[in-house]
């Protein structure tokens, strides 16, 4: 086969994948300048735990986004179409909030601080809303894979930047121009917007703001297995979150770990590791397909989690500490660009403003319910019973992906119907 026909190196030239690391970035920064950062810049201002504790509740837009979801699926801005028109609003809305986020300190203005964060933070989850169904309306079948691993790739390394690097700015410049500066690297993701385009096929927006609500949920349950589909998304990532709530006390506490060890290794080793997984899985699923990354890279997911019982019988062994980091996290990247696929695949242009905000709001219930047994279990059955019960709590969702091949395997081949479009 000549080079030049290769599906790899198609897909590597598409215009899309590059502007998705930059709209990776431009999501991931907000979000951790209103939280991890945040925390840090009021610690060290001297801010009383409990209002730290507090302002936790910053984050709850990303978990709310599917509500206002709708509005961005049925309003169209005046310039640069429905998808990128509300991504660069968003943006500059984003932009605007940290610079004035910076003109403002914990210690003499801690509440306005807050309310000026949570506006950023409202303004970032709009922003997800409309780049995740910008992202699911322009890649094609075979780009979806790749097109999730720079996404996610520009949103690790926004991460880095708003989190570590921001950290050792704050002790060369102050946190006021750290914020300042982190503000005007929002133009990565203006750029992105600018840079890309509009998708290729042209679906009409719902005609009234009740269609934006009740068609996103009328098209996914016109599915005869949409019960069966919904449980597989609760289930695919389970495994890997459960066992991620608790790997760093295991490290800490469970082998004895110090916490520079476990800082290089479990978060920067660990980063690095997701990021090759996340571009290796994407990469692989062109060649497999939908389904068959699915179903391999869950099964990566779960055999993975058995390595940290490896290391917990092995004691502190620095070499098994970082297979087990590494396995682990590049095993979650591959299933996490699978996953985002499946999601998109999932979508009707139409509404899929609306349908990927919920259904990725739906994959974060099984974290959210069954994180908070794992210490528990951790005391009854010991560390490398718990790690056993994270991996065998993959089968559930593994043998629902079984039972929707057939389904699965088609998708993305055939266009969905378009409800209620003339």
């Amino acid at each position: 086969m000549n080079i030049k026909d290769s599906p790899y190196l198609k897909i590597f030239r598409s215009r899309s994948i590059p502007v998705l690391s930059l709209l990776g970035f431009s999501s991931g920064l907000p979000l951790v300048l209103t939280s991890g950062t945040l925390q840090a810049w009021m610690t060290v201002d001297g801010v009383d735990l409990r209002a730290i504790g507090i302002f936790s509740l910053i984050g709850l837009p990303y978990t709310l986004k599917f509500l206002w979801s709708p509005v961005m699926d049925r309003f169209v801005p005046p310039l640069l179409g429905r998808r990128r028109g509300w991504i660069v609003i968003t943006q500059i809305g984003i932009m605007l909030g940290i610079a004035v986020m910076s003109l403002h300190s914990p210690k003499q203005a801690l509440w306005l601080l807050g309310a000026i964060a949570l506006m950023v933070a409202f303004t970032s989850a709009s922003q997800d809303i409309v780049a995740d169904a910008y992202r699911t309306d322009i890649l094609r079948d075979q780009e979806r894979g790749l097109g999730a691993a720079v996404f996610v790739t520009g949103y690790r390394i926004a991460m880095l930047v708003g989190g570590a690097v921001a950290l050792i700015l704050s002790d060369q410049i102050g946190w006021q121009k750290t914020y300042l500066l982190m503000a005007a690297l929002m133009i990565i993701g203006i750029a992105g917007a600018f840079l890309g385009q509009e998708p290729g096929v042209t679906v009409s927006h719902p005609k009234t703001l009740q269609e934006a609500v009740w068609g996103p949920l009328r098209d996914f349950f016109s599915r005869p297995t949409a019960a069966v589909i919904l449980l597989l998304i609760v289930l695919y990532k389970l495994c890997d979150a459960y066992a991620g709530t608790m790997t760093t006390p295991f490290l800490l506490r469970g082998i004895g770990f110090t916490a520079t060890d476990v800082g290089t290794i479990n978060k920067g080793l660990g980063l690095v590791s997701v990021i090759i997984g996340a571009v290796m899985g994407g990469t692989i699923m062109v060649r497999l397909g939908l389904f068959r990354s699915l179903l391999i890279f869950g099964i990566l997911q779960a055999v993975s989690n058995l390595s940290f019982i490896l290391l917990a019988w092995t004691g502190k062994s620095y070499g098994m500490l970082i297979f087990a980091v590494a396995f682990e996290n590049i095993s979650g990247g591959m299933g996490t660009a699978s996953f985002i696929s499946l999601l998109m695949a999932l979508c009707n242009q139409r509404y899929s403003a609306t349908q990927y905000a919920l259904l990725s709001s739906l994959s974060a219930l099984g974290r959210t319910f069954i994180a908070p047994t794992s210490g528990y279990l951790v005391e009854e059955v010991g560390w490398p019973g718990f790690f056993l019960i994270t991996a065998l709590s993959s089968l559930p969702g593994l043998w629902l992906l079984w039972r929707l091949r057939d389904e699965i395997s088609g998708l993305g081949k055939v266009p969905s119907p378009l409800v209620g479009e003339e």
